[in-house]
Parts: structure tokens; sequence; C-alpha cells
């Protein structure tokens, strides 16, 4: 069975314009493993996909392919988007109270 999220790790990383060795080095595995991510000969484990999303600038749903419906979104968690995408002197502050990171632009 090949696994799917190999093709994202090899379009984001090609996106970042990482070698696959550059990419290994920054999430600290081994360049054969990032390798047989990418050809789907297995995926990585769970522990390893902040590090993977971190050094590729995606959040885990873009990278894991992960849409949520927005008829899933309860009308408080609506309300709280609206109001945090208005509000954007209150932005930074939010992030740091959920120890988000904002991405960095390129």
């Amino acid at each position: 069975m090949a696994y799917k999220i190999g093709d994202r790790i090899r379009q984001y990383r090609e996106k970042k314009h990482y070698t696959q060795k550059e990419f290994a080095e920054k999430i600290g595995v081994s360049n054969s493993r990032v390798s047989n991510w990418e050809q789907g000969i297995n995926r990585p484990d769970v522990d390893i996909l902040k590090s993977i999303c971190e050094a590729l600038e995606v959040s885990p749903s873009e990278l894991l392919d992960v849409r949520l419906d927005p008829g899933e979104f309860s009308e408080h968690e609506k309300q709280l988007i609206k109001s945090y995408r208005m509000k954007a002197d209150l932005q930074k502050a939010v992030d740091i109270l959920l120890d988000l990171k904002q991405p960095r632009s390129t």
C-alpha cells in the first residue's frame, strides 16, 4: 500500500527548495527515511509530524489533506473565527495565549 502523505511532503519540500538531505537534517531524521516517505514505502510517525509541519511551514491539516466541513463548526466556533479575523490587533495576543506559531512569510 502506497501512502499518499509522501506526495504532499515532497510537494511542500520542493516548494521550500529543500533537498531531501536538507529537509532530513532540519527534522532530525535520515535522508533514506524521507525518501521512503516520499516513495510511499512507509509514512512518518505521529511524533515527527510537528517537526515536519514546522520545517515545511504548513499546518497539519494541509500536510494530512484534512478538510473540515464548515457545517462541523458550532455557531460559537464560527463566531470565534469571525471575531478573530476582524480583530487584527488582538490576533497576536490570542496566538500567544494558545501557543500558536505564525508561519513565516516567504
